[in-house]
């Protein structure tokens, strides 16, 4: 069942830019006596536990506003997880009964898709496979690169390093299963954004709430690189991961799903190595398990980067390769252990060098923080989305060459330009 308790607004901050607003509630079982009308009046008693942090998605429950009653959803942060410290407000009491019904005369046929369907929070959506020329237009986007997440942290990198080497190339991206579903929840989409690093975001499938809503992954590609006419795309969860130590019970297995999406459209596909130097999980260091499965379960072969001077992304050829492409960016500790089985068909795939240049990213003030390991802490996760970006960007160059650049392994990419 639903961990659902009744709350009272504290204090209620903007949503900004974003999709999100930020709150400070009293769960009404918590309160008693005159605590309860301090509560109600918005007047906090700052005793320990009893404020709690919350958040609100504007565009399905609305503003709240200091006293206001919610609903809200308390399992994620009672379980303590790491990406969930926080209630979700599932309903204003106060204001979210009498939503506006009226029928907007922009649209005398109103929507009639639904996302999150036949949940408490369903709603319609005008999904993008019915905008534009997608609608009974031939399918496929041939030439424009995809590049597929692993997790939400590699897309600032792979975003920035693909501008370097692009500046005027338009990016965008499509949000998909595996981590937070609702659009704006991503800061990191709305810095990007704000920057002009990103051209757009549509969340696919399940996902909700970005610019543009599309029934499946595959619809949004499409939408992104023909109708919007993005040059290249990136694809992937949004923040946080759903995960099990299993080896195909994770978020990071829609990576697998987005792949053969891009490849089924006929675009170069890249997919975004998760690696790590600082994961205390054997499972995750060097290349992720997470990664080393899809390319082992990929119908078709992919593009791979790697920093320039590392030989392999595993075994002792990594561990020889980090002292030197990072060199004073590896904290001083004992070595890790990072060998890792390496599967057979790995070796199938286009893996591709790139130049990176942590410490230009690390003056961007754009995200340089994993699961609470900052750029210095692990550089080889922001190392190789680096190199993704890099590498994302010679697609595009690839294609307008003419080129498909399959079956080129251990080909250098040019290094970025500067700005």
């Amino acid at each position: 069942m639903l961990k659902l308790r009744r709350a009272i607004v504290l204090d209620a901050g903007s949503a900004g830019s974003g999709g999100e607003q930020e709150l400070t509630i009293e769960l009404v079982e918590q309160a008693r006596g005159s605590d309860r009308e301090a509560s109600q009046s918005g007047a906090g008693t700052g005793e320990q536990g009893r404020r709690r942090a919350a958040i609100a998605d504007v565009g399905l429950v609305g503003r709240a506003e200091v006293g206001d009653e919610l609903v809200v959803n308390v399992e994620a942060r009672d379980l303590g997880l790491g990406s969930g410290g926080f209630d979700i407000v599932h309903v204003n009491l106060s204001r979210g009964l009498d939503a506006d019904e009226d029928q907007d005369p922009a649209r005398p046929v109103p929507p009639n898709v639904m996302k999150l369907n036949y949940t408490s929070l369903q709603h319609t959506v005008e999904p993008v496979e019915e905008l534009g020329d997608g609608a009974g237009a031939a399918v496929g986007v041939p030439g424009r690169p995809v590049a597929v997440l692993a997790l939400h942290g590699q897309l600032a990198p792979v975003a920035w390093a693909f501008a370097q080497a692009l500046p005027a190339a338009r990016l965008g991206y499509v949000q998909t299963v595996g981590g937070a579903l609702p659009g704006g929840h991503s800061r990191t989409v709305g810095s990007l954004r704000e920057r002009g690093l990103l051209a757009g975001h549509l969340t696919a499938g399940a996902a909700f709430g970005g610019e543009g809503e599309a029934i499946t992954t595959v619809g949004a590609l499409d939408h992104g690189l023909r109708t919007l006419g993005w040059d290249a795309a990136i694809c992937g969860p949004g923040p946080g991961i759903v995960g099990s130590s299993s080896p195909l019970g994770h978020g990071g297995m829609a990576a697998l799903d987005s792949a053969h999406a891009a490849l089924a459209l006929g675009a170069p596909t890249l997919l975004v190595a998760r690696m790590s130097s600082g994961d205390p999980r054997a499972r995750h260091r060097g290349i992720s398990h997470h990664t080393l499965t899809v390319l082992d379960l990929l119908l078709e072969p992919v593009t791979v980067a790697l920093p320039a001077g590392m030989r392999s992304p595993v075994g002792a050829d990594l561990r020889a390769g980090l002292g030197a492409v990072f060199g004073g960016a590896l904290p001083s500790r004992p070595a890790l252990e990072l060998d890792v089985e390496r599967p057979a068909r790995i070796t199938r795939h286009d893996w591709r060098r790139a130049i990176v240049d942590l410490l230009a990213y690390a003056a961007t003030d754009l995200p340089a923080e994993t699961m609470g390991r900052r750029l210095t802490e692990d550089p080889l996760f922001f190392g190789a989305a680096l190199a993704a970006g890099t590498a994302l960007a010679e697609l595009v160059g690839d294609a307008d060459r003419g080129e498909d650049g399959v079956g080129e392994a251990e080909r250098s990419v040019a290094p970025p330009g500067t700005g």
